[in-house]
């Protein structure tokens, strides 16, 4: 299944509904749920300006997965500072061109760790992540931290 890398708070948000965009310098084609990623790197100054306490943030796996149905390329500054409220970034991010609309966000109950990459990468994962298989998966993480914590 694909996945994107996006940087935390920001993949947070998105889980939580509360950035229902994810500015980009490339656009694409592809449409459909992908699994969201967090890397290791947490935006500081993000999480400063937005109120987030980044000591609580989940680094370095996959929280879940969010459907893309449709592509924004921007024209203009005044249009990206417009959408501030769909996609929450900084100035830093005012160049970028390519707004990606999310929606139906899934979270898991229990990260996946994983190692990112850039743009849409393919994971080892399952090739179609069903509700049915995050469930069972979900089980057998839970299930191998019981069993690990009592060895």
């Amino acid at each position: 299944m694909k996945c994107l890398s996006v940087s935390q708070p920001y993949a947070d948000l998105i889980m939580n509904e509360k950035k229902t965009m994810e500015l980009r310098t490339w656009n694409t084609g592809f449409r459909g749920e992908f699994l969201v990623h967090a890397p290791l790197k947490v935006k500081k100054e993000a999480c400063k300006r937005l109120g987030i306490d980044e000591t609580r943030l989940r680094t370095g796996v996959i929280i879940g997965k969010v459907e893309l149905y449709d592509v924004k390329v921007y024209t203009s500054l005044g249009e990206l500072k417009s959408d501030y409220k769909k996609h929450l970034a900084s100035e830093e991010f005012f160049h970028h061109k390519y707004g990606f609309l999310l929606r139906n966000p899934k979270e898991l109950r229990v990260p996946i760790p994983y190692k990112g990459s850039l743009g849409f990468f393919e994971t080892r994962l399952h090739t179609q992540i069903t509700d049915n298989d995050i469930r069972s998966e979900l089980f057998d993480e839970e299930y191998r931290y019981q069993w690990i914590g009592k060895h």
